[in-house]
């Protein structure tokens, strides 16, 4: 795979692939981690001399041009990490993004507004999303991928733009393979996953392809309770995916035949409603009430967890362990993460696996540096770790 150090940049317009999907509370950015990860090549760029254009998509805006998916607000940030002006186009191939571009001097940067905006950058028919491809690369004469959380896409902007110009990776995405490697090839053992958040059904392959890999695997989150009940424990009115039992517990019979520690809730905050001030009580997680749900792992849970982590070499966790946007159910999420901090510490290999974890850490106002590393694209990187590939990857190392 090519990086920066293979490009000559200097006074040539480089279109920056970025991830750049932040969320927004109208128009304040909430979380701005995607763009300060984005920060360092993009930097690297336009201090080599080169004219920066840079792309991204924010949310879901199903090829309409939606105005609350602007990435209007993530310019005026990325200016300010940047320490210099960031020029904003108000469409993405159109006159707005030509003219901005062409004004562009060396070591100047643009952001283009959302390629969401545009019906080709999703489209599943090949000739479409090539001819919007061929549209975005005739900004730019040379192409980095630096958009991680998107490089499971084969979308316009990440698949088909790297095969029209000359390309290479961003320091981010370098970074993000190289972790990633780390975890699937010869990783140091103990090697332990954590795996939470709302659905079985998210993680299935995954799972499947860990319990060929881990020595431990502890569940918790909303998918646990399938896991529960697949055992023959009610769960209450909990989250859970009847028709993913079957599965599951296959999942516990292929555990227990390769020796590999399946480690599950021993006790829940189990509350009557789900709210921020719910009532909710300690119960035993095989003596759920009917008439509650499990928002969050137990504290004998939190210390059982801590325990099969204190000795492990490799962790890997995805998912938060209840519903961590309620402080009364974030004790949970907070232990984990403290949990892999210590490892850290220790000389652990610690890896939080992007998505709604990276989140927790920030909104629990955690040390990002108390990990090995936080991933910025947690779907990408859970479908590198179920063995798949993904377009973006193979387009840049093309």
């Amino acid at each position: 795979m090519r990086t920066l150090d293979d490009l000559d940049v200097k006074g040539r317009r480089v279109l920056v692939r970025a991830d750049l999907n932040v969320p927004l509370d109208g128009e304040k950015i909430t979380d701005d981690g995607r763009i300060r990860a984005s920060v360092p090549t993009i930097s690297a760029l336009a201090g080599a001399g080169a004219k920066v254009v840079v792309c991204a998509h924010l949310g879901r805006p199903k090829g309409q041009v939606t105005p609350k998916y602007s990435l209007r607000p993530v310019a005026g940030r990325l200016g300010e990490l940047l320490g210099q002006d960031v020029a904003f186009a108000s469409d993405v191939v159109g006159d707005s993004a030509r003219g901005c571009v062409e004004s562009l001097q060396d070591g100047q940067v643009v952001l283009l507004e959302n390629l969401r905006f545009e019906p080709g950058e999703e489209s599943k028919d090949d000739a479409t999303r090539r001819a919007f491809a061929e549209r975005l690369a005739g900004l730019a004469e040379l192409y980095v991928g630096d958009g991680f959380g998107a490089v499971h896409r084969r979308h316009a902007s990440v698949y088909d733009v790297p095969q029209l110009l000359p390309h290479a990776a961003g320091g981010l995405v370098v970074a993000e393979v190289e972790v990633l490697k780390k975890l699937t090839q010869e990783p140091e053992r103990p090697y332990a996953v954590v795996l939470g958040g709302a659905k079985v059904s998210d993680k299935l392959d995954v799972i499947a392809n860990l319990l060929t890999k881990v020595d431990r695997l502890l569940v918790g989150g909303g998918m646990a309770y399938t896991f529960l009940k697949a055992q023959g424990h009610e769960v209450g009115r909990s989250l859970l995916q009847e028709d993913q039992l079957d599965q599951v517990r296959g999942f516990l019979d292929e555990a227990a035949e390769r020796g590999v520690e399946l480690v599950l809730p021993v006790d829940v905050l189990a509350a009557v409603t789900f709210a921020a001030d719910a009532e909710h009580e300690v119960v035993g997680a095989t003596a759920i009430p009917a008439d509650r749900e499990g928002l969050d792992i137990g504290p004998r849970t939190r210390e059982l967890f801590a325990s099969k982590l204190a000795d492990a070499k490799t962790v890997f966790w995805n998912g938060p362990m209840g519903v961590f946007e309620f402080d009364a159910f974030a004790g949970g999420t907070r232990a984990v993460a403290e949990a892999l901090i210590a490892r850290t510490g220790e000389g652990a290999f610690t890896v939080v696996g992007g998505g709604d974890s990276a989140a927790a850490v920030r909104r629990l106002g955690l040390p990002e540096d108390g990990f090995s590393h936080i991933s910025t694209g947690g779907g990408a990187s859970l479908e590198y770790l179920e063995g798949k590939t993904l377009p973006g990857l193979a387009a840049l190392e093309a």
